[in-house]
């Protein structure tokens, strides 16, 4: 870090100093402008822009489809939800119905994606603030849902397995079955963690009332997801605006009231075991039946029907060269991610190409709260807010 000494308006010396874009626990090319005294934090302005990937306009100058695959680039802990919201989006410009067997794996999927992310996060967390186990640990039962995922769509991270119209394609035979298992074995795995973190008095120290922020403040600036939650606000849209047919799950919106870095590690330690409740309900009632729309303005052909079809390879040729054509209007679809709000607006004038797509990204909305939860804490402070913000700067500069 290098720094330039300033002096306040009552005679005391501050120093400017650089935290980032390159150091370890900033989760990302994230450079934070700090203005200290000693080690007290008198003020932070992150300043984004080092990852910016132009994904929006790459969006734009490829077909509806071709779309699909940069949609899980933005936030490679959840690729699948990134595909859900964007699918949703432009299968409100088509009025387009799903298949009942397409609609409940978006749901196991969607929460599947979720588990990944906050194991993700529950290892990373307790590795910035020196419990290195737990890191091991969490990534052991990340493995187990890469596999799945990589035996579904072919792909570990970047799957773009949920596309308009359903899902590229079926599960493979006894992927359920081994999916059953995976989660099932969760529980157990979670209440190990909490057995490392829960009641540790050294985690306890280093986050209870460490990054306090508000309700109101959080509402002000549109944060979201477990951030938001932890403040003790219940918004979560899978209630307040369900899609996919959430209504009908049996879950409970995790919140917390203190604010601080703790809360938010309890709100995603309870989110863990609603997303593993929602799962086992979706494998319950998993449907038989397509898992792709019959419209062929949405979904091309199964490979199946090229061996007695020439209309069919016509058809699944000039979709992929071609693209989706759906009506000309707009559309913005939600969902909720693990860190809170993401949706897709999208806008046709009728022809293959987007006019407009534009996200709207929960890690944006929520880094505007880091700010607030800084001031005034330590800058060893510093690791674990980032840390329980939860930032993916490539959502974030996009």
């Amino acid at each position: 870090m290098q720094g330039t000494r300033e002096r306040t308006a009552d005679g005391r010396e501050t120093m400017r100093i650089n935290m980032g874009p390159q150091h370890p626990s900033t989760h990302g090319v994230l450079r934070l402008e700090l203005e200290i005294d000693g080690e007290i934090v008198v003020s932070c302005r992150p300043i984004i822009g080092y990852l910016h990937t132009g994904i929006e306009k790459t969006m734009e100058a490829r077909n509806w489809f071709h779309a699909i695959t940069m949609t899980d680039r933005m936030d490679y802990l959840n690729p699948m939800g990134n595909n859900l919201a964007y699918a949703l989006a432009v299968e409100k410009l088509f009025d387009c119905r799903i298949p009942e067997r397409a609609v409940v794996a978006r749901v196991l999927l969607a929460e599947l994606t979720r588990i990944n992310s906050h194991l993700v996060w529950v290892g990373t967390n307790a590795m910035d603030i020196g419990a290195l186990s737990v890191f091991l640990y969490t990534f052991r039962e990340r493995e187990t849902l890469l596999d799945l995922f990589e035996e579904a769509s072919g792909a570990r991270m970047m799957t773009s397995f949920i596309r308009p119209g359903g899902l590229a394609m079926d599960f493979p035979d006894g992927w359920m079955q081994r999916c059953k298992q995976v989660v099932d074995g969760l529980p157990a795995r979670i209440d190990e963690y909490e057995g490392l973190l829960t009641h540790n008095p050294l985690f306890k120290e280093r986050m209870i009332g460490i990054g306090k922020l508000a309700a109101d403040d959080a509402m002000a600036l549109g944060v979201s997801g477990p951030l938001l939650r932890a403040s003790g606000v219940p918004q979560d849209l899978r209630k307040l605006h369900p899609y996919c047919g959430y209504e009908t799950y049996d879950f409970r919106v995790c919140t917390a009231t203190a604010g601080d870095c703790y809360a938010r590690y309890q709100v995603r330690i309870a989110e863990l075991r609603e997303s593993v409740k929602l799962c086992q309900q979706a494998l319950a009632r998993m449907p038989g039946g397509p898992v792709r729309t019959d419209d062929r303005k949405v979904m091309p052909p199964l490979r199946a029907e090229f061996q007695h079809s020439m209309e069919a390879l016509i058809h699944h040729f000039k979709h992929y060269t071609e693209g989706l054509r759906p009506p000309a209007g707009e559309a913005y679809a939600p969902v909720e991610s693990p860190r809170g709000e993401l949706g897709f607006y999208v806008r046709s004038d009728g022809t293959g190409k987007p006019v407009r797509i534009h996200s709207r990204a929960p890690s944006f909305a929520n880094l505007q709260a880091l700010p607030l939860m800084a001031k005034g804490m330590l800058i060893a402070d510093l690791v674990a807010i980032i840390s329980t913000v939860d930032p993916v700067l490539g959502e974030v500069d996009r």
